[in-house]
Parts: structure tokens; sequence; C-alpha cells
């Protein structure tokens, strides 16, 4: 698995939120009702020269909300499932927007199955005397045919 590195700069999400306090596969129903009801903001996300959305996310925190990795062994935190937004997007009733600051990242294609995807970014960050510096991230490349990659922050800039 081929593992880089990338600089994103702060960007904005706008999507539903919820919580592991929501239960066993809240981040599914998300999902579900971000899909059933993403006419409500796709005008707002951003797009490329096709009009595709550019950035499908699932974004974690702590529940401080400071973006700080999950707590409990990425057990317990919240989640924002959403698309990717101009930063001065406004969230319309009933959807949620999180602007996340600029990070370092770490990351990879998901090419078999999600949780040894996100293992091997964490021995990748462990082996290489890395930090996780916030919490990790799910996109979704819709240009590469809905590919998933994650993204895992290993500095704050």
């Amino acid at each position: 698995m081929e593992i880089n590195k990338c600089v994103k700069e702060s960007f904005s999400v706008i999507g539903k939120e919820g919580s592991t306090d929501d239960g066993d596969g809240f981040i599914n129903r998300l999902w579900a009702e971000g899909t059933v009801h993403l006419n409500e903001v796709a005008r707002l996300g951003k797009k490329d020269e096709s009009g595709t959305l550019t950035g499908i996310w699932g974004l974690m925190s702590d529940f401080s909300r400071s973006y700080k990795p999950w707590e409990d062994g990425f057990k317990k935190g919240l989640y924002l499932a959403g698309i990717e937004v101009a930063d001065g997007a406004e969230a319309p009733g009933g959807w949620v927007k999180w602007t996340v600051p600029s990070f370092e990242y770490v990351y990879a294609k998901v090419e078999d199955a999600y949780p040894e995807t996100f293992a091997a970014i964490l021995n990748y960050i462990q082996d290489n005397s890395l930090s996780l510096a916030g919490a990790v991230f799910d996109y979704t490349c819709l240009e590469e045919d809905g590919q998933q990659y994650i993204f895992a922050p290993i500095r704050r800039l």
C-alpha cells in the first residue's frame, strides 16, 4: 500500500452531524440522511469543471470540536458526513458546517478493507516517528469513480 504526504489548507464541510452517543450504525444513518437530502446543499458544494462535487468527507472530532482524535481508543467522538464547500457558505437548517484547520497529512487509498488501511496508516505514523495531530478523515473522490481515501493529520499548520 502506498502512503503519501500532502498539505491541505483549511477547508469547510457542510453535512449531517452525529456522535457515538447516537448508537451503533450512526455513521451509516448520517450518510443515508445526507444522501436523501443532498439537493438541499449540493449547490453549495465545490465542483470541478464538469460540475462534479470535488469533496465528499467523513470528518471526525473529539467532543470538544477541536479535531483531536476520537477518545477511548477511537471509540467516542463526533462525525460529520458531508460535502466540501466554500468557506463562506452558510449551512441551511438541519445541516452543520465544520471548518477544518490546515494540516499536513499522510494519506492512502482504501484498496481492500477500511480497517486494514487505517491500521497501515497508524503503523506508518509510528514507524516513521510521527504523531497523530488530529482526527482521521475519510475522503471520497467522485472524480475517481468514488475512490475512498483515509487522511491522517500529522502536523497542524
